[in-house]
């Protein structure tokens, strides 16, 4: 099933989510959901643009859990 590697990741639909590794580092978003290929995920980023990456790049924003850890 699709949803079985976000959520063994642990990623939902509607999690904020950062791009923790890659070209784009750093970059926040909602994630979406798994596209056809499980290693991948949609993105919703901020500028309302939806975006594939791999499932690997992906972390939890640190902003999701109370704020940034500085």
């Amino acid at each position: 099933m699709m949803s079985n590697g976000a959520a063994a990741a642990g990623f939902h639909p509607g999690d904020q989510v950062v791009l923790a590794e890659g070209t784009y580092q750093g970059t926040p978003g909602v994630f979406v959901g798994l596209t056809k290929d499980a290693n991948w995920a949609d993105i919703a980023e901020r500028d309302g643009s939806v975006r594939s990456h791999p499932l690997a790049w992906l972390g939890h924003s640190a902003s999701a859990a109370g704020g940034p850890a500085n």
